[in-house]
């Protein structure tokens, strides 16, 4: 590959050693399909505890952050042909120092990534400082002119926002409060050059005036990538940007989006090893796989939940976080009109408690017709995406989502709000011309739900033959990381290629 590039990912998580939602997702298998295309890939993650495939290098560096010295230890692990790099630092100033050293102090096989042909990959607000430090520390003094940087959003709700009431006590944890001290007193603490201190400062009309990391990671990377093109637009508008509009809209050259894809390998319902026992079964991409094997994990759900073993009703489910984003809230609100129909619903969460009690509330009141699994299991987050006829996300906003993918593979139909990656990635049926692979709604309220599900209810009962083709039509989708992976080279390219500083 003659763009092939040292590539050094650096994340807050990476699955399967530590994830709490997509991030963790991502960086554990897009270094995988660059690595595919010819790229040398490092993951540069903290190390929460004892991972064992990690073993010790040695290595032992030490950094300064709010003022002390602090000891950083590297492990290193290879695996499919990826370097996973963990450091022994949890705080998000020092992560950033340590990826960043970890070019030329971490040389697997004696050979370390250095600063020629050298891209950092940093995610989100936790390694946002990492393009201020590249710039700042190291490029404007003549070092690692070879080495850009690329930050992509996730989800732009998370800012590291640091208002007169907060302070960097979660960079360094040892450091106590500081009740009444200004929003930007903390900045120095970054060891931050006076010149640059600016790029930290917002004046928010709505959310007030702060200190904002995230802003200054965007001035100063080369190019940003969204994890969808519908979430590039939107974060660009007041309303999705939340505040930082006029900063995306200042530099829009440097916007990109790119889609998430999945892992094959752990989502498909031809080898998944959750559907392997309890009376489900793996099944193919084909019709022979919905009507026999998708129906055999739909009957095994329902028995293992303890619903009415009923392959002609449909079955409606839920995945997701338990708060507002996600929308949860109006299938709750719906649940007069949905469980007076002859449907059943899976419901599976945890977040915010009110919402919680609510789902609690919709099983004690509708027991015969919805379970609620209040909580997060993976081995049950598989086996709804294999029974379910019918999948809901109707969140008002969502940058990618994953769910909506995982479904389609398993011949699941998605009903989605439209926003964000959901509009992207499911395409709205249209019964005239026998296209599309789900439902997909708008604007953003429970009517429309309701409405959207019933159309999903009446073709599922009414017209069969017409339902199945929507669930071929979707399991025939490429979500593979590798379609990703070369809109990624592409922007990697184009970052190379830029001499542009901040």
């Amino acid at each position: 590959n003659e763009n092939a590039t040292n590539l050094i990912f650096v994340a807050s998580e990476c699955a399967p050693w530590s994830k709490t939602g997509g991030l963790g997702d991502v960086v554990g298998s897009l270094p995988k399909a660059l690595v595919s295309r010819g790229h040398r890939v490092m993951v540069v993650a903290p190390r929460y505890m004892d991972y064992p495939e990690a073993l010790d290098t040695g290595t032992r560096m030490t950094y300064e952050v709010f003022g002390q010295q602090h000891e950083v230890g590297y492990f290193h692990a290879f695996i499919d042909n990826v370097d996973y790099v963990q450091s022994l630092n949890f705080r998000c100033a020092l992560l950033c120092k340590a990826a960043l050293e970890a070019a030329w102090h971490i040389g697997p096989g004696g050979y370390p990534y250095g600063d020629n042909n050298t891209v950092f990959v940093a995610n989100d607000w936790q390694t946002s400082l990492l393009p201020v430090y590249l710039n700042a520390f190291y490029r404007d003094h003549g070092k690692m002119l070879g080495a850009r940087s690329l930050l992509v959003l996730h989800n732009l709700a998370f800012q590291a926002r640091l208002s007169e009431t907060t302070t960097l006590h979660y960079l360094y944890p040892a450091r106590p409060s500081s009740p009444g001290r200004g929003p930007f007193d903390e900045v120095h603490n970054l060891e931050i050059p006076p010149h640059y201190l600016d790029h930290f400062m917002l004046d928010d009309p709505i959310g007030g005036e702060c200190m904002n990391m995230l802003k200054a990671g965007l001035l100063e990377a080369h190019r940003w990538v969204a994890v969808s093109n519908g979430y590039a637009w939107e974060i660009q508008t007041d309303m999705g940007g939340k505040g930082l509009a006029p900063v995306l809209q200042s530099q829009q050259w440097k916007m990109n989006g790119v889609v998430n894809g999945i892992d094959y390998i752990e989502w498909s319902p031809e080898r998944d090893t959750f559907l392997q026992s309890d009376g489900y079964t793996t099944y193919g991409f084909d019709r022979d796989g919905i009507l026999t094997g998708k129906a055999q994990c739909k009957a095994a759900l329902q028995k293992q939940l303890g619903l009415p073993v009923r392959p002609d009703v449909p079955l409606f489910g839920f995945i997701g976080r338990l708060d507002s984003q996600k929308g949860v809230d109006m299938i709750f609100d719906s649940q007069g009109w949905l469980m007076n129909q002859d449907v059943q619903l899976v419901l599976l969460g945890s977040g915010d408690s009110e919402l919680e009690n609510r789902m609690r509330d919709i099983e004690n009141n509708h027991g015969d017709k919805c379970k609620a699994w209040v909580g997060f299991s993976v081995e049950m987050a598989h086996r709804i995406n294999a029974a379910c006829d019918i999948l809901l996300m109707p969140s008002r906003f969502e940058p990618c989502g994953l769910n909506q993918m995982y479904a389609q593979r398993y011949g699941t139909v998605p009903v989605v709000h439209a926003v964000g990656g959901l509009r992207e990635t499911v395409e709205s049926f249209n019964p005239w011309e026998s296209t599309g692979t789900g439902w997909v709604f708008e604007p953003c309220e429970t009517n429309r739900l309701i409405d959207t599900m019933n159309d999903a209810i009446v073709t599922y009962r009414d017209h069969r033959e017409t339902f199945i083709g929507i669930q071929l039509r979707g399991m025939e989708r490429d979500f593979s990381w590798g379609a990703a992976a070369k809109y990624y080279e592409d922007i990697i390219v184009q970052a190379k290629h830029d001499d542009f500083r901040g």
